[in-house]
């Protein structure tokens, strides 16, 4: 967990843009993209994902503009990315105003459970790495091009000279 604000600003930012790369790669058209009708669409997972930082975050006292209901989706990718980055920059900025390094050992009841505020600010890193994994899959079978983010995707071994592994 984070023993410091400035620990996690160093995380959310690299996973923050992580997924800023997934949500800037939607298209209108891909957000209807699904396993089943009985699962969320593409769509829907991107959508949850900007509006859990805002319900997440409302777990505690932290106080800052962001969606926080889920349905109906946006129809729009470029709104639905847009709306992340805001969401995002809102999260820093209140953390920044509103806590200090000290506020992260205190524990909430979040959900039922026990969290400190660090464990809670780690919880949603894992919350979007879990759903842009869901995201990627449903990337390519909407057949959009999917950017690496641990590592360079199938697409973008060829920009950096090398050629893909095997499939």
């Amino acid at each position: 967990m984070f023993k410091t604000l400035n620990g996690f600003f160093a995380l959310w930012n690299f996973e923050s843009d992580a997924t800023q790369k997934i949500l800037n790669q939607l298209t209108d058209e891909s957000l209807f993209q699904e396993v089943t009708p009985q699962n969320w669409t593409l769509g829907r997972v991107a959508w949850h994902t900007v509006t859990a930082i805002g319900v997440i975050a409302s777990q505690t006292d932290l106080s800052f503009e962001s969606p926080k209901e889920d349905y109906p989706v946006p129809t729009s990718a470029t709104y639905i990315a847009e709306c992340y980055q805001k969401a995002s920059i809102a999260l820093c900025q209140a953390l920044k105003e509103q806590w200090n390094d000290k506020k992260l050992e205190e524990v909430q009841d979040v959900f039922g459970q026990k969290f400190s505020n660090s464990q809670l600010l780690f919880f949603m890193i894992q919350h979007q790495i879990h759903h842009r994994g869901q995201m990627t899959i449903l990337m390519r079978q909407a057949g959009l091009p999917v950017p690496g983010i641990y590592g360079p995707s199938k697409e973008e071994w060829g920009m950096i000279g090398r050629e893909a592994p095997k499939m």
